[in-house]
């Protein structure tokens, strides 16, 4: 059983008339995995706390009508100006078969390190999530990695620093166990090196401008030489 439950309701709305469904407080939703996709619907504020908890990641337990179904949310589309949700899609899936699921990355005890507490670097993260196989039981909700002993500036956190929970595996069997996920930088130094930069620039302007404004003056003295 999942920790996440939702309750969802057939629809016969499609097309243009689903506007009116949302105007209910209503989700339209499809669930793919069986012969036909289903088209259903649910209440608003309920979808979208499920969402918010399970993310991409986490298996679901939909009651569909009164018949139930495990799966995972496939994909969610969102209103770019309202940023509300305009219809999600859920892939079903079976308790015994593996699963690929996209999971957060999270950098955990960061603040504890010496690089964090003694240099006051910062820690800048290139890759957030990572797709995983698992058993739906299995799946982790999020991959947390210790940066804690984190010291020098070149340290940096690689693929291969995360440890999988137990029946967990990286979906990507190419992925480069080396590929960064996340380094540190010198806030100060990266300031100094901005200050450096813009000092030069406003340096080249000046000379141009200084350059600009004599060139009549030579061109007038040619002139009356002339």
């Amino acid at each position: 059983m999942a920790e996440y439950k939702l309750t969802l309701e057939k629809r016969e709305v499609t097309g243009k008339k689903i506007k009116s469904l949302r105007e209910k407080g209503m989700i339209p939703s499809v669930v793919y995995g069986g012969k036909e996709p289903v088209l259903l619907a649910s209440e608003y504020v309920a979808t979208e706390k499920v969402l918010e908890k399970a993310g991409y990641h986490s298996p679901i337990d939909l009651d569909m009508a009164g018949k139930k179904h495990l799966a995972i949310v496939k994909d969610v589309q969102i209103d770019p100006v309202s940023r509300k949700i305009m219809n999600v899609e859920f892939q079903a899936i079976s308790a015994k078969e593996v699963v690929e699921a996209t999971t957060p990355v999270v950098i955990v005890n960061f603040e504890a390190s010496e690089a964090a507490k003694t240099y006051h670097f910062a820690l800048t993260q290139a890759i957030e999530e990572l797709d995983v196989k698992a058993k739906p039981a299995d799946l982790p909700k999020e991959l947390e990695i210790d940066a804690s002993k984190m010291k020098e500036v070149d340290d940096k956190i690689v693929i291969s620093d995360i440890v999988l929970p137990k029946g967990v595996e990286l979906a990507d069997k190419e992925l480069d166990p080396e590929q960064v996920v996340a380094s540190l930088y010198d806030p100060a130094a990266e300031a100094e090196k901005r200050e450096a930069e813009e000092k030069a620039a406003a340096e080249v302007e000046e000379t141009s401008e200084s350059e600009a404004a004599e060139a009549p003056k030579e061109e007038a003295t040619e002139s009356v030489q002339e």
